[in-house]
């Protein structure tokens, strides 16, 4: 699939919630409801106002109250496509792997399902200048250390003074999974069809390479982790 108007955008929704039990049981948590509405529509809002117009939805966790909820997206003006991963989620790298059939070869913007923020989607680059440029935000107090560091070029690397944490959107080439093989190793699940491993050592090595660039948000943005911070959000 390549989309004819806009870039396209991948949506990570696969994810158990965990933490977020029990009200997880039974709903999904980009399903529960933020100020009103559930909260991936909030992301599909934005995603249709900063040109989008094909969405894929990595589903695995009750997978199948997403359509329902959501049908083809027509009303936000996008055309959805769900990726269904199984009874288990492909984590972040594996499910960005199996959702590019879909995506498409030109660059696509990624977010995650389970954040709220005010980020306008419009101010992201069209395309990365290395393989991934990446939101980053103001450390929260349940990750005090941060994930990245943003240097004053706009460069990420893997370690440093300035480090902030990941908000969980970003603009990806899909060439950043060429060689996810050689950088995943061993791990257990780079063995298993489809494979299931994170994005996260793909990015640190694309870092080393001066490959990924970002930009710091400073308006709203929760990691919606648990009931607690669900709740903060009214």
């Amino acid at each position: 699939m390549t989309p004819a108007t806009g870039p396209a955008a991948l949506v990570f929704a696969a994810g158990k919630g965990e933490r977020m039990r029990p009200l997880t049981d039974h709903t999904p948590k980009p399903l529960l409801p933020v100020r009103g509405k559930p909260l991936i529509e909030w992301h599909l809002e934005r995603l249709a106002a900063a040109g989008v117009r094909d969405v894929v939805i990595n589903i695995a966790w009750l997978a199948a109250c997403f359509a329902p909820a959501l049908g083809d997206g027509a009303r936000w003006g996008l055309r959805l496509h769900y990726s269904h991963e199984g009874d288990e989620p492909l984590e972040t790298g594996g499910g960005m792997l199996q959702a590019l059939a879909r995506l498409g070869d030109a660059p696509f913007l990624a977010v995650n399902a389970d954040i709220w923020c005010d980020f306008d989607f419009a101010t992201l680059p069209a395309a990365p200048s290395g393989l991934a440029h990446l939101v980053m935000v103001d450390n929260p107090d349940h990750n005090p250390r941060g994930d990245f560091a943003l240097d004053a070029d706009g460069r990420l690397q893997s370690e440093g003074a300035s480090r902030l944490t990941f908000a969980g959107i970003g603009v990806y080439r899909p060439a950043l999974l060429d060689d996810w093989r050689t950088v995943i190793g061993a791990e257990p699940g780079a063995r298993l069809s489809p494979p299931r491993f994170k994005l996260a050592p793909l990015l640190r090595a694309a870092m080393a390479r001066g490959q990924v660039t970002g930009q710091h948000h400073r308006g709203e943005w929760t990691d919606v982790g648990t009931p607690e911070r669900l709740a903060a959000l009214g």
